[in-house]
């Protein structure tokens, strides 16, 4: 069976179009005087300090690169940044001295064909650390020689000439060779295919794409701006007055500066704060889960004690000693963590759980699965303690001890002989506390990181048999597990009393709280089978379903759903955070192939698009359920940053924010009202940092809704930084795409790299310059972090936010998704 819907739209995403191009009668009377009264976006955050491009981590996984490290300033150093450098550096490596390029040079150098060492024209990019855009180079080297028969060899005299006219930090330096490099005619004019040339230079040498058409409009919009007399070219002034305006201190943009106005009057309704000390930060931001892990140490300590004490004036105790003290202490922890583990995974008492606001501020909800590991830890510990000890000494000490002693304590229990070790390892309570062991063994080793993630660095003949698949079946070995901690529990060498066998009674409550939820997801699973309205392929093999919102269906922003695809596995079940708004009629997610699972259902899904027979595999969802980001309503303030495919959970949150914005006609307090029951942020900023300019399409067309509903109440603040395939902003090998990318927005109000409204800022973010602008913007406000991403980062962000709210009268609390 199918599932198919008449009005299902199945359409392949291009990886690239067209930006908007503005008509011919909006063009012609636009000029640069009008460029003065645009918004221009100043790029936020960028690092121009960073190198060359080199890889984000979209995920966990540790690739092992470094990222370029320099010492943070103090708080108390920072300095408002009043203007954007053009052309910081247009070396390839900014930190390269004369000395290095000294070296490189003599590396390549000959001296065969002339009386001093020379080098090819071809080898400056080398010499000058730009061996990864040798056509950029080479466009260089005509600028600096002039233009005219520039390919021929160089000395290091001429070199050495050349590398102080790089090196000049003046600007009219700078503009004078980034001119030449424009003009190619060598006739101090620059037309209008020289710029475009020069642009498809830059975007090549940067691994930007750039159609012709785009290319074409770009250096239009640049002529229309400079050649008012319409000379059909522009000279060394007049693109001198541009890139001057572009840095100019007094254009900062009109949007920005209302977003200033606006929260310094929030601010002044803030009561200002001292700065707290690292001390309370800490607490502050950690004593939720400080009080839920010291009641389980101490549960598990006093219960150890207790079972210690108890056996230790036991008969048995003569025979075994403190062997059998430690070993029954161990296990009545093993009792209650065999209970505790399965309660957070209860998804829906969770969820359910965090709408009340009183019980959601005491018990950190959001450290679920971190609790679920660390009481897994807790069993490990139990298990070798335990079953160690009965092994390695209870065992023999019962088959080797006097039997005289034997036969005045614990013979009853073995009917009047003692038994030999492997006696003991036969009889039916340490069988199955063996099996237990071993089916145990299997499940956790599985769902460590390696072999849960397939790591390539496990052996070829170990990554086919692990994954996410064989992890999630070996969960499920639990079943078993808990059959036989029953059986286990119920044969017991040394007492028949049924009140000392009360394994039944730690578990029966969250055994029976499990199987309900099971139970439950079941029924409720098996009637959200879900038509599909829209199926998009794109970039990065990532897919895009919009979905039938099943009638009932309520979730707050932030949520995630489980999905189902019987046609790969009627039992595997995963997790997508939802990018619809709550307000929408629909469900949407984006599902990027990482897995097993996810390239088969893409597979199927980009089979149905190409065949264009409109029909779709059958899902079926279930949910919805809390995350972290859920938190976000406790907050005036949310910063949300996501890495690579790690923004999908906070698309529906901004959706939320901007919409109710824009449908609430009034703001108290700075609140606005989601609903009946909670809040929602007055400002979230979003700052999504991915690889390829093509992941830009992902959101494309949410965030152009999200900007359109957020025009005039500017609520929401977004940022994109592409890491790996552009070179620092500053950098002359990205100075032009920074020019024209801000004309190109000023103008037309989409971003030429992400074609959105959105501003697309070259190389890493600066974080902390972002939380420095931040803690200045919003003094003494309370500002939730959310993150989503690789755990290096993570610990880096986490570091900086208890800086911060140290250094500052601006608290930042972080949050990281768990899944």
């Amino acid at each position: 069976m199918r599932s198919s819907s008449p009005s299902s739209s199945l359409t392949p995403s291009s990886s690239t179009s067209s930006s908007s191009s503005s008509s011919s009668s909006s063009t012609s009377s636009w000029t640069l005087e009008k460029y003065l009264l645009y918004d221009h976006p100043v790029p936020t955050g960028s690092d121009n300090s960073n190198p060359p491009p080199h890889d984000d981590d979209d995920d966990d996984e540790d690739h092992g690169e470094e990222e370029h490290q320099r010492r943070e300033p103090e708080v108390a150093e920072i300095q408002v940044e009043k203007r954007v450098v053009f052309m910081d550096g247009i070396v390839g490596h900014s930190e390269m001295q004369w000395n290095h390029v000294s070296i490189r040079f003599d590396q390549v150098s000959s001296a065969r064909t002339s009386p001093q060492p020379v080098i090819k024209w071809s080898n400056l990019a080398f010499c000058i650390g730009m061996q990864s855009s040798p056509e950029f180079a080479n466009e260089l080297l005509r600028a600096l020689r002039g233009g005219k028969d520039w390919k021929f060899n160089i000395t290091k005299t001429e070199l050495y000439h050349f590398w102080l006219r790089i090196k000049d930090d003046s600007f009219d330096s700078r503009m004078r060779i980034f001119f030449d490099m424009c003009n190619r005619n060598d006739n101090g004019r620059i037309t209008e295919r020289d710029i475009k040339q020069t642009i498809l230079l830059a975007a090549s040498t940067n691994k930007l794409s750039v159609t012709q058409e785009e290319a074409e409009n770009s250096a239009s919009l640049i002529m229309k701006s400079l050649d008012l007399q319409n000379k059909g070219y522009i000279e060394i002034s007049q693109m001198e007055t541009l890139l001057k305006l572009v840095q100019s201190p007094s254009k900062i943009s009109h949007k920005e500066s209302n977003v200033e106005s606006s929260s310094n009057n929030n601010n002044e309704l803030l009561e200002e704060q001292e700065p707290m000390s690292r001390a309370e930060v800490l607490f502050r931001t950690n004593w939720r889960r400080g009080w839920i892990v010291s009641v389980w140490l101490i549960a598990c300590i006093v219960l150890f004690g207790w079972k210690f004490d108890q056996y230790r004036h036991r008969s048995g105790f003569q025979v075994m000693g403190y062997c059998l003290s430690t070993a029954k202490g161990a296990a009545e922890t093993l009792k209650l963590n065999m209970a505790l583990i399965l309660l957070p995974v209860c998804r829906n008492t969770i969820t359910w759980l965090r709408k009340d606001p009183r019980i959601n501020y005491v018990i950190p909800f959001n450290d679920n699965i971190n609790f679920h590991k660390l009481i897994a830890a807790g069993i490990v510990i139990g298990v070798i303690l335990h079953g160690g000890t009965h092994l390695a000494c209870d065992f023999p000490r019962i088959s080797g001890s006097n039997r005289v002693v034997f036969q005045q304590t614990i013979a009853p229990r073995f009917g009047f002989r003692q038994p030999t070790y492997l006696q003991i390892l036969a009889t039916t309570e340490v069988a199955s506390g063996i099996a237990m062991v071993f089916l145990m063994a299997i499940a956790f080793t599985l769902a460590t990181k390696w072999p849960r993630r397939r790591s390539p660095a496990l052996p070829v003949s170990l990554r086919r048999v692990t994954g996410y698949n064989t992890f999630w079946y070996s969960h499920h070995l639990f079943v078993i597990v808990y059959a036989l901690l029953i059986v286990h529990s119920m044969f017991l060498f040394l007492t028949n009393k049924w009140t000392e066998k009360t394994t039944w009674m730690y578990i029966a409550f969250p055994v029976l709280l499990y199987t309900g939820e099971r139970i439950f997801r079941a029924v409720r699973s098996g009637s959200y089978e879900v038509d599909i309205f829209k199926v998009s392929l794109c970039p990065g093999k990532v897919l895009y379903l919009k979905m039938q919102k099943p009638e009932g269906f309520k979730y707050q922003s932030g949520m995630y759903i489980f999905l189902q695809c019987p046609q790969i596995s009627p039992l595997e079940w995963h997790p997508f955070s939802l990018t619809s708004g709550p307000q929408d009629d629909y469900l949407s997610v984006h599902i990027r192939t990482l897995g097993d699972w996810s390239y088969q259902i893409y597979d199927l899904f980009q089979e149905a698009v190409l065949s264009r027979s409109g029909v779709c595999p059958k899902l079926y969802i279930d949910g919805p359920y809390g995350s972290a980001s859920q938190d976000h309503v406790k907050y005036d303030i949310v910063v949300l940053i996501g890495l690579g495919i790690g923004a999908t959970p906070f698309i529906s949150i901004l959706k939320d924010v901007a919409a109710t914005a824009h449908n609430n006609d009034h703001v108290h307090s700075g609140m606005s009202e989601c609903d009946n029951s909670t809040k929602c942020p007055q400002k979230a900023y979003l700052y999504w940092v991915t690889r390829e300019q093509n992941s830009l399409d992902w959101f494309r067309d949410v965030m152009n809704q999200i900007a359109t509903s957020n025009k005039n109440q500017s609520v929401v603040e977004m940022h994109n930084f592409l890491t790996s395939t552009v070179y620092p902003a500053g950098d002359i090998r990205a100075s032009l795409l920074s020019v024209i990318q801000a004309l190109h927005h000023a103008k037309n109000g989409t971003d030429l790299v992400s074609r959105s409204p959105i501003c697309t800022h070259f190389a890493r973010p600066n974080w902390f310059n972002i939380f420095a602008k931040l803690a200045r913007r919003h003094k003494g406000a309370k500002i939730g972090v959310f993150y989503c991403g690789s755990s290096n980062l993570a610990r880096d962000l986490k570091k900086l936010c208890t800086k911060f709210s140290t250094k500052t009268t601006t608290r930042f609390v972080f949050h990281k998704e768990n899944y």
